[in-house]
């Protein structure tokens, strides 16, 4: 039996080499010649568009960074011309600022941080749609999924949002600062801190109170402004009017040429007159005028003066803890009141003795037949 290549031999035919067997073809120099060739041709067609979109986004990003310097320089005067002492902007624009120096130093430093961050956002993200959209890149998806993620989210953080825009609004509202006395109905006390997502109060027995923004649904500013003392003093009803009155006015005089009141009350201490008309008192009430936050220690001097003067003048004052001098002239409430009676308990010997005696019925003997 004759072997395969003899058999093609007698045939006529070579047998071909297996691809094993050839040697890797190596490129001429004219084959790098014509790719060279034909690479600079592409670029040499496509450089002007090159050229285009690079000068392009060159001057998209020199715009856009520009621009931003511009509005960050702008807002910069803005808080500074925001950050002057109140004599300098009086009559203006921003005159209703208030003089306490940390307070419109946080308040600026706020409005300054929020607006330069939504300047940049919205400067550095335009620029950068502007980019996207040169190199032929459909934006319709992008901005379509973006929509779709902001819904998300904001669905997902609305109190976050909530919270977020609420502090914006009250710190550019002025509604409050740092050293105000606030109520802001969950809690009430001293702000220490205004953020953009949470208010930092200290109450009166001196705990910090966290409170979010969003949640405040009214506030109460204790510290704007003035504040008023009222103080009701109430008198029996049989002191003479005039004398009462001439007294209090001694008291609000003196305590008005006095310091550290002098500084304190920001206007005279008015006796408005009768506040109430009762059987056995008067009520008389006194009012003034005081510093934001400093009507109750107002109050508690003019209590002690009017006391100190009342007694020297011998004028009596009623209701509450002194009514109990007055106890000694009143009625005894008891004495017309029968005592107990001794009959109303069945158990005592007086009710028992009182009870009728119940006969025993006696059966006769059965007679015998």
């Amino acid at each position: 039996m004759s072997s395969l290549p003899v058999v093609l031999m007698a045939a006529g035919a070579s047998p071909s080499p297996s691809p094993s067997d050839t040697a890797p073809a190596v490129p001429s120099l004219q084959d790098a010649q014509d790719g060279a060739t034909s690479a600079a041709s592409w670029v040499e067609q496509n450089w002007s568009t090159w050229l285009a979109m690079g000068l392009q986004i060159l001057l998209i990003i020199v715009v856009a960074v520009a621009l931003r310097s511009v509005v960050r320089r702008a807002i910069t005067k803005l808080i500074e011309r925001m950050g002057r002492t109140a004599q300098a902007v009086n009559g203006t624009a921003l005159g209703g600022l208030l003089v306490n120096a940390e307070r419109r130093r946080q308040r600026s430093a706020a409005i300054g941080s929020v607006l330069r961050s939504v300047a940049s956002f919205l400067i550095l993200g335009t620029a950068a749609l502007m980019v996207l959209s040169t190199f032929k890149i459909n934006l319709a998806p992008l901005l379509a999924s973006a929509g779709v993620a902001g819904v998300a989210i904001g669905f997902g953080a609305r109190n976050l949002v909530t919270d977020f825009l609420s502090g914006v609004f009250m710190i550019l509202e002025d509604q409050y600062g740092v050293g105000d006395v606030i109520d802001a109905g969950v809690a009430t006390g001293e702000v220490i801190e205004v953020g953009l997502r949470v208010t930092k109060l200290r109450g009166p027995n001196g705990a910090i109170w966290y409170i979010r923004n969003g949640e405040v649904k009214r506030i109460g500013n204790l510290s704007q402004g003035w504040a008023t003392a009222g103080v009701d003093v109430t008198v029996g009803s049989g002191e003479d009017l005039d004398k009462v009155k001439a007294t209090l006015d001694e008291v609000a005089e003196k305590m008005s040429k006095e310091e550290p009141w002098n500084e304190l009350l920001w206007g005279p201490v008015e006796v408005l007159g009768l506040d109430s008309v009762l059987i056995d008192s008067m009520v008389v009430r006194v009012s003034a005028k005081t510093m934001p936050g400093k009507s109750v220690t107002v109050e508690r001097e003019l209590r002690w003066r009017i006391k100190r003067a009342f007694d020297a003048a011998s004028i009596r004052t009623v209701g509450g803890a002194t009514a109990v001098e007055d106890a000694e002239d009143l009625p005894d409430p008891t004495a017309a009141v029968a005592a107990p009676s001794a009959f109303s308990n069945t158990d005592s010997p007086q009710s028992m003795a009182a009870t009728p005696i119940t006969t025993q019925r006696t059966v006769p003997p059965k007679r015998q037949t």
